[in-house]
């Protein structure tokens, strides 16, 4: 009303609702029309429906965002939300925890059963993996059969290893693919993140990631911390 009353259009977006209850969004232009004394004395008003562009951006946004297959944020999503998440640490004095995950034996479950199979077994591990941490964490797919966690205000480290252990069991217990019980395991590194100058997202992926291969090494379905 400021704005049209000034003589001035007013153009946003609002929220209305159908008579069937149902919202939509419009793009809605007000443009004032005075008399000839210069008073304003009427108001056109254009309603544009861009519900379908606003659906069509966000299913856009979220294909840049999110993993195809589990739903999970993708790397580039990953990588925001760990360096704002470092960034809170920084400032607030806080920790955090990297954990990053490589699924042991998943390779011959897709030679044996095949590529449907080993999607299936992917999706089900991005749902064990959502219901072992808070919602204010966050689990992501980087790719293949590669997870990582973000763990925003970690406790001690035995807190962390605790909240690995329940991972590493869940993901153990036998998964049910196309009629059969299918056993696989997980190798997590973790790296642990309390303000350091030094550090930025990259080398706290590539510390993760280091220590995940020597898990792997030691046979797998196992922690490791890295150094420091």
């Amino acid at each position: 009303w400021k704005t049209i009353l000034s003589g001035e259009t007013w153009t946003n977006e609002t929220v209305e609702r159908h008579k069937d209850g149902s919202l939509y969004t419009v793009l809605q232009t007000i443009t004032p029309i005075p008399d000839e004394n210069g008073e304003i004395t009427h108001f056109v008003s254009i309603h544009e429906d861009i519900t379908a562009r606003k659906q069509t951006d966000e299913r856009i946004r979220y294909m840049a965002e999110y993993d195809a297959l589990t739903d999970l944020p993708n790397r580039a999503l990953f990588y925001d939300r760990l360096h704002q998440a470092m960034v809170r640490v920084k400032r607030n004095q806080g920790r955090l925890t990297l954990l990053y995950l490589d699924l042991d034996r998943f390779k011959a479950v897709n030679d044996n059963l095949g590529h449907h199979a080993g999607d299936l077994l992917l999706q089900a591990v991005a749902q064990r993996l959502k219901e072992c941490v808070r919602e204010s964490d966050t689990v992501a797919r980087l790719g293949g059969d590669e997870f990582s966690i973000i763990l925003q205000e970690s406790g001690s480290p035995r807190d962390v290893a605790l909240v690995a252990e329940k991972i590493i069991s869940a993901l153990a217990a036998p998964f049910h693919l196309a009629g059969l019980d299918v056993s696989i395991g997980t190798s997590i590194g973790i790296a642990l993140y309390a303000g350091g100058p030094e550090a930025d997202p990259d080398q706290l992926v590539h510390l993760a990631d280091g220590a995940m291969y020597i898990a792997k090494k030691r046979g797998g379905n196992v922690i490791e911390f890295a150094p420091g």
